[in-house]
């Protein structure tokens, strides 16, 4: 029987394929989705986007069933990585200035790009509370590391982009552990209609810098933003899509950590984890359906 190193390992092959398949695939759409690592980082790498990328471009919709009764479930045991977290996020201006260039595509769903562009950094976190069709998900925001990204998130949920939308990919095998979500068409290609550029960690090195394609570890009980790359200018393309991180998963530094998730959520997410992925694959639809009711501020 296989070993799970042998297994992951195997896993990483295959999505490298893929990554480099759709990351091709989603530089021709200039759309969102949750990228990976050519260095093979087996997962998510999926979840950011970037050559990185996992790109879910061509995914059909998940189901939109909200019942699980007939899914089996396992436990999911984070299996922890031997891996350094990013450094500590660099102090910020009492106020950061935010830009959200219009996409050439327009939003997946009706909505405008956030109307306040100065960002305070410092001040309590905000807390958003996901009710979902699995079990709630509350999240605390981290204005002070990712405030543009904050901004942009509470901006979307304000004007109910988020609500009546399902997550539409998962990735749970030993060592990786996310839940992909934030598109309204649950394609893995929907967005705001406009980006904007990476923050926290990625801001901590200067653009082309080697450990940019370094592995670290997004630890299990954060939040990051999905996106489809960085320019070789710099530029970020961050829209809606964000990824909700239960197992430790290994990637490079190229993807927004923006907050964390409660441990309610976080047994929400082991539930959905249980049920593992549409097919028995590695990567791909939830075999647990969930899909958001509404996601508010406070």
């Amino acid at each position: 029987m296989p070993s799970n190193e042998q297994r992951r390992a195997a896993a990483k092959r295959k999505l490298e394929r893929q990554l480099a398949r759709r990351a091709e695939q989603e530089k021709k759409r200039k759309r969102l989705t949750i990228a990976g690592s050519v260095l093979g980082v087996i997962v998510v790498a999926a979840a950011g986007v970037g050559v990185y990328f996992l790109t879910k471009g061509d995914d059909s919709p998940s189901a939109s069933a909200e019942s699980s009764s007939a899914v089996p479930t396992t436990t999911f045991v984070n299996t922890p990585l031997d891996l350094p977290a990013p450094p500590p996020p660099a102090p910020k201006p009492a106020t950061v200035d935010c830009s959200y260039p219009a996409d050439a595509e327009p939003p997946a769903k009706p909505v405008t790009a956030p109307a306040v562009t100065s960002v305070a950094t410092g001040g309590p976190e905000v807390k958003l509370s996901i009710d979902s069709t699995q079990g709630p998900i509350g999240l605390s925001l981290n204005s002070a590391q990712a405030p543009c990204s904050v901004n942009s998130l509470v901006s979307l949920a304000q004007q109910g982009y988020f609500d009546k939308t399902s997550c539409h990919r998962i990735v749970a095998s030993p060592g990786f552990g996310i839940l992909q979500c934030g598109d309204p068409t649950a394609t893995g290609s929907g967005g705001p209609g406009y980006s904007f550029d990476n923050e926290y960690p990625t801001d901590l090195y200067p653009n082309g810098d080697p450990a940019l394609s370094q592995p670290v570890n997004y630890k299990r009980g954060v939040i990051a933003m999905a996106n489809a790359g960085i320019s070789p200018e710099g530029k970020g393309t961050n829209g809606s899509q964000f990824f909700l991180v239960f197992g430790d998963t290994e990637l490079p530094p190229k993807y927004t950590i923006l907050g964390t998730i409660d441990e309610a959520g976080l047994a929400t997410l082991d539930k959905v984890a249980g049920a593992g992925v549409e097919g028995g694959a590695q990567d791909g639809g939830p075999a647990m359906p969930i899909s958001f009711n509404t996601v508010k501020v406070g």
